[in-house]
């Protein structure tokens, strides 16, 4: 059918139906939902329509988070639906997410009827003021003849530039108006090139040369899996030293001989030194966040004495914070690509591999005298037992730094873990993978407290045969918040401790298997009987939160 002849096709259909037939248009095979009756008609239109699965959530948080996550592993938006003022509260949390970790991500809101608007009706909220601040776009929909191009326009919002979340507030009534509108076909954001690739290639080529002690930081908006080959194989030829943004550990294997690193919370002191005696910073993807720049003082926004080459696809991000000496505004994946046609030096930097030698000491966990549940040796039982290219989900907790240290990550997507710190992410994260890629190894590591935040999710891995292990640290308190209080207000215990149920039983209750875990000996013997089964598999570990993480312990925090 040629273009003309399309736009002259039109068919009468309700508002929940157009809306449903275009999410279809725009390459949308994944909801993840919770039911409300503000948006009934959707619910109905998809009853028929089989090319998109319905992962019915139970936790408007869980069904964002399971959004974000699936738009990590595809690279495309994920599709969440949800019911207004709780279900739209409820679901903030996804969009604060996806817009700080680049994500590409859609919040349909079921809305109340458009003639009940501005009385303080029923759950009413003014969702484009509330999510203005949150998201790319937010707005709402008042006719349904124009439900194409509102959506055809949010998927392209969330994948152009920094990717990031686009909210639509959706009206009761209008989602059962009968009109007529024409589908729009999808829109591929075009890859964004620089006006000429050969001369900022020419003068990074230069600079790089010119170079004592490079370093490049990478992954972030728009990194994916091609970005990643490719900037492995120039660093190589090149010798470059590559560290990972936080949590995005998996921009490049970590068995590239040039990888030195996450940065973040807990790095490698030698790395952090590395990053300080750089006479040029290549910065592909990365935000050049709080986070990897621990509180903007391990790279200021002026670095004096360094070079800093910024390379991110969003023109609005570049010299936002940070003064580049050479902006580049292009995709990640075709800068890479073009980096690795570039010929090398002669004798490549010696730096890549010095810095690989010292994370690969960083990252060997040495058996820890005095502990009983040591939980370095636990992610070692872990590598020696699991495939590469396990899929390892956390949410936010001194629980995590024992992977993010000790974990070796395999090729994007590897590593599902919030930059913006949101509790709770781990398990919807890993049921969303584990529906995504049935064939991969999925865990959830989750801390106590971080998983009791969203472990109703685990009913939803369950209905939909998701199958996944949940590595789960209980230390009964809210251990980072407890690190932080006892450096600040040392033995002054206030409002950190939990008393916890059985986790074990929790998840056999849920239909799952699971064991507990008291001491290092029983780890690997319960995680090999978890991998001879399939399904909900979870490992309750009982740690110590004296140990709180691979850097330090509660007491050494309270003797400062």
């Amino acid at each position: 059918m040629g273009e003309l002849e399309r736009e002259t096709v039109t068919s009468k259909r309700t508002g929940g139906r157009i809306l449903v037939d275009n999410l279809v248009a725009q390459g949308c095979d994944r909801i993840f939902q919770v039911p409300g009756e503000s948006f009934l008609a959707v619910l109905d239109a998809l009853h028929d329509v089989p090319a998109i699965d319905m992962v019915t959530c139970r936790q408007e948080g869980g069904a964002a988070f399971m959004a974000c996550a699936d738009a990590s592993m595809t690279g495309r938006p994920g599709v969440c639906f949800v019911t207004r003022g709780p279900g739209a509260t409820n679901a903030s949390i996804g969009v604060h997410v996806a817009m700080q970790d680049s994500i590409p991500m859609i919040l349909f809101i079921g809305d109340v009827d458009r003639g009940m608007r501005d009385r303080e009706g029923f759950q009413e909220v003014d969702f484009p003021a509330m999510f203005g601040p949150l998201a790319k776009w937010a707005t709402r929909i008042e006719d349904a003849a124009r439900i194409p191009e509102y959506v055809a326009r949010a998927f392209w919002t969330a994948t152009s530039g920094r990717p990031g979340p686009v909210v639509i507030a959706l009206p009761e009534d209008m989602l059962c108006d009968v009109v007529e509108a024409i589908d729009r076909p999808v829109s591929l954001p075009q890859p964004l090139m620089p006006d000429s690739t050969e001369e900022p290639a020419r003068q990074i080529v230069e600079r790089i040369r010119a170079a004592k002690r490079p370093v490049a930081i990478v992954g972030g908006a728009g990194w994916d899996r091609s970005a990643g080959l490719h900037f492995a194989t120039f660093a190589e030829r090149w010798g470059i030293p590559v560290a990972g943004a936080f949590r995005r550990q998996d921009a490049i294997v970590n068995s590239s001989p040039v990888w030195a690193g996450n940065l973040g919370y807990g790095p490698n002191p030698k790395l952090v030194q590395r990053i300080k005696d750089a006479d040029l910073l290549l910065v592909v993807g990365a935000r050049l966040g709080e986070a990897t720049t621990d509180g903007y003082a391990l790279v200021t926004p002026d670095h004096p004495g360094q070079t800093l080459i910024h390379v991110h696809p969003d023109a609005d991000e570049l010299n936002r914070v940070y003064h580049a000496d050479l902006p580049v505004c292009c995709e990640v994946n075709v800068f890479a690509d073009m980096l690795s046609s570039m010929r090398p030096l002669d004798t490549p930097f010696p730096g890549g591999a010095e810095a690989h030698a010292e994370w690969l000491e960083w990252s060997t966990p040495k058996p820890r005298e005095g502990v009983t549940l040591d939980l370095g040796q636990c992610v070692l039982a872990m590598r020696e037992a699991m495939p590469a290219d396990t899929i390892i989900c956390n949410g936010a907790g001194n629980f995590s730094a024992w992977w993010h240290r000790y974990w070796r990550y395999g090729p994007q997507p590897t590593q599902l873990a919030p930059t913006c710190g949101a509790m709770g992410y781990g398990v919807p994260a890993a049921v969303a993978a584990a529906i995504r890629a049935p064939g991969r190894s999925v865990v959830a590591v989750a801390g106590d407290g971080d998983f009791l935040m969203n472990g109703q999710e685990l009913a939803t891995a369950v209905q939909h045969g998701a199958s996944l292990i949940v590595i789960l640290v209980d230390n009964s308190a809210f251990g980072t918040i407890r690190m932080h209080q006892e450096r600040e207000y040392p033995a002054r215990l206030s409002g950190t401790r939990l008393s916890n149920p059985d986790f074990a039983a929790l998840a056999r209750a849920y239909g799952g298997w699971a064991e507990t875990v008291e001491t290092t000996a029983e780890f690997a013997p319960a995680l090999g009987r978890a991998l001879e089964r399939s399904g909900l598999r979870l490992l309750h570990l009982k740690t110590d939160v004296e140990v709180i993480n691979p850097l330090t312990t509660i007491s050494a925090i309270r003797a400062r």
